[in-house]
């Protein structure tokens, strides 16, 4: 049987139900995984109609044979697909980026429970919270418990039996004050494990219980006059309120909840993940995403909360997200536009943004191919090209009142300056200031050449200048042959507007683009080569015109000496031997007799 005739009859047998698919090439081996609420019609579509993607179209050519696993509910093929991704990972899946080991807070299970911080989970019964992003989040934490709490830190088995059998005997942390000695009966079962709850509602973010046992703590002491007594557990007071004060940032009233939030770009996500108990975050965390097949941000979005509840085993029974997603079906979804909500939720996407800037930063000093390519991509997006950029050249015109009209092209290759490809013209068939016609000529004269030496051509051309610049430009390559060949676009300097041949409206890209500052990047670059190279003309211009005002120097005998001599000042100071050298006894006498009166 031919592969279609094979994929026609699996597909045929494929149920109307939600469920998990998965693609297989030739080989048998796994190629993607994928989640539907209709598993015919969704696997039926990457063979029924042309795909838009080119990575799309060769995952389909390599599609052989196809599995899939029937479910209740579209929730729960959502954590199927997740836990068979990270299971088989199929090479045309999304990537998880920070598959690694994160630190735990963990309450052993012990008559006497330590607290204490670890990246290993033992199945012991012991309570484990996290897992934390930040190891320092974890220290903070313990150093707080441990202000407020004195607790034991030995490793012995303190039962009863021993105990009461004397064998072991208090350490140096009781002399202390950081441990109350149940290692000798000093402190009992009850008031120790009365800490350990207390610990536990702080562990979550629930800070309120403790502050007002110590403030009864501390009345019950006043009253006593146990003033010194009550002071320590005012200190203690200060202290929790100062960490809740650091770490609360929206209403109180919002307690358990989990806000999620996404920034993408051409190859990768960052889904930002911010867990509130109390008013206060008590986690965040931001999780990169590779796309492989073009995702879109509603299913990074989804995957992504998928895989940070679970790996964070988040009991939140509501979610606060900026688009709606499907999510598990006991989980409220709000989709905040006004006050604290919405302002968490700002917070998620500010994260999510300066954890990117970061990435990109890394990414450019430790992986310049991975940053090339992505750039590349953005500026094929953002300027609906065919191809990416990787050869642009730049044109600028340069006069002043139509005098030494000269013109500029720049190259750069893979978003970086190309210098020994730059190129001065100076323009030859155009009389007076006439931008139009000067960018006309030069763009022919470039590209007349690189045809004519089979060089390779640039895959954008940049104009400085608007519509009138554009059109001159485009005029020449039709000439040529090229127009339609070679994308080509003009940049207005007033707004940064971009203009594309036959459209009369704009494009305005982000301030902040980068596809904008590759642009600006090429622009300025090709006015400063541009500008330099007028300088220079106007300025031998003037130094050979001091020459020929010389009686009987002619142009030819002038520049004959500037390049014998390289300078006016070494003319001058030049003894009439060496003049009578270079252009012989009549002008050197003239020459000499002019500069030494």
């Amino acid at each position: 049987m031919s592969k279609s005739a094979s994929l026609e009859v699996q597909l045929s047998s494929l149920p109307n139900n939600p469920g998990v698919y998965q693609f297989y090439d030739a080989d048998g081996k796994i190629l993607y995984v994928g989640k539907a609420k209709n598993l015919k019609k969704r696997v039926s579509s990457y063979f029924n109609k042309k795909q838009e993607y080119g990575k799309t179209r060769v995952l389909v050519k390599k599609i052989h044979s196809i599995k899939h696993i029937v479910v209740p509910t579209e929730s729960d093929a959502l954590l199927l697909e997740n836990n068979l991704i990270k299971k088989l990972l199929p090479r045309y899946n999304v990537l998880l980026k920070d598959d690694k080991s994160y630190p735990w807070i963990c309450i052993k299970n012990e008559r006497f429970p330590r607290v204490f911080s670890t990246r290993k989970l033992i199945k012991d019964g012991s309570e484990y919270f996290g897992p934390y992003t930040s190891m320092k989040t974890v220290r903070t934490l313990l150093d707080l418990v441990k202000s407020l709490y004195p607790l034991r830190t030995c490793n012995y088995d303190l039962s009863e039996e021993k105990i009461d059998a004397g064998k072991y005997k208090v350490c140096l942390d009781y002399h202390l004050g950081n441990c109350l000695g149940p290692c000798e009966g000093l402190q009992s079962e009850k008031e120790y494990h009365d800490q350990i709850e207390d610990i536990r509602q702080i562990i979550k973010g629930n800070l309120k219980n403790s502050i007002q046992t110590f403030k009864q703590q501390m009345k019950d002491f006043a009253e006593k006059m146990e003033f010194e007594k009550a002071q320590r557990v005012k200190d203690k007071i200060e202290v929790l309120e100062n960490y809740q004060a650091k770490s609360t940032v929206v209403n109180p009233k919002i307690n358990n909840v989990d806000v999620f939030s996404i920034i993408s770009d051409e190859t990768h996500a960052y889904v930002n993940f911010l867990q509130i108990s109390h008013g206060a975050i008590i986690r965040s965390h931001t999780l990169e995403i590779k796309k492989k097949l073009d995702e879109t941000d509603e299913e990074l979005l989804q995957l992504g909360i998928t895989e940070i509840r679970q790996r964070f085993n988040s009991q939140s029974k509501e979610v606060y997200l900026p688009f709606p997603v499907t999510v598990e079906d006991d989980v409220k979804v709000t989709l905040p536009k006004l006050g604290d909500k919405r302002r968490i939720l700002d917070l998620s996407e500010r994260n999510a943004r300066f954890y990117r800037q970061d990435r990109l930063k890394q990414i450019k000093i430790t992986d310049p191919d991975r940053h090339t390519k992505r750039i590349m991509a953005q500026m094929k997006s953002d300027l609906r090209l065919s191809e990416e950029p990787r050869h642009i050249e730049c044109f600028d015109n340069s006069n002043i009142q139509g005098s030494n009209p000269v013109a500029a092209c720049v190259v750069f290759k893979d978003g970086k300056p190309s210098k020994k490809e730059y190129r001065h013209f100076n323009i030859k068939t155009v009389e007076g200031p006439d931008d139009f016609a000067s960018m006309e000529e030069v763009v022919f004269r470039r590209y007349k050449r690189l045809l004519e030496e089979e060089e390779s051509l640039p895959q954008l051309i940049v104009i400085d200048g608007g519509k009138g610049q554009l059109s001159s430009a485009l005029k020449s390559l039709e000439v040529l042959g090229l127009r339609g060949k070679i994308a080509i676009i003009g940049i207005a300097k007033r707004l940064e507007e971009i203009y594309f041949p036959d459209d009369p409206v704009p494009l305005y890209l982000d301030k902040r683009s980068e596809s904008l500052k590759i642009i600006q990047q090429l622009r300025n670059e090709a006015h400063r080569f541009g500008i330099t190279h007028h300088r220079n003309k106007r300025s031998k211009g003037a130094i050979s015109s001091e020459l020929v005002n010389i009686e009987g120097i002619g142009e030819k005998t002038a520049q004959q000496l500037l390049k014998s001599f390289k300078s006016v000042k070494r003319i001058k100071e030049a003894s009439l031997e060496t003049l009578t050298a270079s252009v012989g006894v009549s002008k050197a006498k003239k020459i000499y007799k002019t500069f030494h009166k």
